[in-house]
């Protein structure tokens, strides 16, 4: 048996707080994804509700139907009330794990690159701008993939950065002799 843990915004208060979303601008460009939505959990019937009532907002039609992929939700529930309707929960293992497909019988398709709860700040808002670039023939998968060297990237730089302070670098010639010995004459010397 296997067990998630959420440790992300517990239910009750993600349910209270706005979708994060960054979508593309309206434009004839058409491209691999409509934008980008960061959830607080992975908890669907909490995230779904503030997800749909915003898009509904935004797109001027209602979301009647999403699929996931189950990989990411611990539950995927069938149906989720939202504001006066219902909104159908489907699932696909062979969508991709970080995309969301939202219907709607009047506006049409929607895909959106879902950022996981867990994100980093940073590298949550360079996946929603890259998300939301109008055109853009970049996938969920390719994204993700990205940011994972990205962050890794960063990762990197900031623990040489870290070893090079703890280590006295940042007092260290280019020789590696403390800059303060360096100033000092030699041994033996005159002190030119």
């Amino acid at each position: 048996m296997t067990t998630t843990l959420d440790r992300t915004t517990p239910r009750d208060v993600a349910a209270e707080l706005p979708a994060r979303l960054a979508l593309t601008p309206a434009t004839t460009l058409a491209g691999q994804l409509d934008g980008a939505w960061w959830p607080y959990s992975r908890d669907l019937e909490a995230e779904l509700p503030p997800l749909a009532v915003a898009l509904d907002e935004a797109w001027g039609g209602r979301i009647t139907r999403v699929t996931v992929n189950p990989t990411r939700w611990p539950v995927v529930p069938r149906t989720v009330p939202v504001a006066g309707h219902t909104l159908h929960v489907g699932w696909f293992t062979e969508q991709h794990p970080d995309k969301l497909i939202l219907l709607s019988y009047t506006i049409g398709r929607w895909d959106l690159l879902v950022i996981p709860p867990e994100t980093e700040p940073s590298a949550a808002a360079r996946l929603m701008a890259a998300a939301a670039i109008p055109g853009s023939v970049l996938t969920a998968g390719v994204l993700m993939a990205d940011e994972a060297v990205i962050g890794q990237g960063i990762r990197d730089a900031r623990r040489q950065e870290a070893t090079w302070e703890t280590e006295g670098g940042a007092c260290m010639s280019p020789a590696g002799f403390p800059m303060a010995e360096r100033a000092r004459p030699l041994p033996g010397s005159t002190g030119r």
